[in-house]
């Protein structure tokens, strides 16, 4: 299992574990995370489940493909250098302690 930190946009931090194979997403939704949307259900045809990663970890992030890169564009909240669709992005075991903030809106 991977130890997740989720910041939800009233600012609390919520721990979770997931298993490896896991989109953050999914970790998120299985653990009620606030802050995640996810109404396509991780088809990646939606931005709301727009997350910001902490920066210590991007470089270990698969790179993004250009479709998610077009729904960022229409994320409700700010899309920033670290901005990713968590449905996009696949647990591993090096993401152990890796921090999620969630933005203040998704819709």
């Amino acid at each position: 299992m991977v130890k997740l930190i989720f910041i939800e946009p009233s600012g609390a931090e919520q721990e979770v574990e997931a298993p490896e194979g896991w989109s953050l997403m999914e970790a998120a939704f299985h653990n009620g995370v606030d802050g995640i949307e996810a109404e396509c259900g991780g088809s990646c045809t939606c931005a709301t489940c727009h997350v910001y990663i902490d920066e210590g970890y991007t470089d270990k992030l698969e790179p993004m493909s250009s479709n998610e890169d077009e729904m960022l564009d229409c994320a409700a909240a700010e899309r920033k250098a670290n901005s990713r669709l968590s449905c996009q992005v696949e647990i591993k075991a090096e993401f152990d302690g890796m921090v999620i903030q969630t933005p203040d809106t998704q819709i």
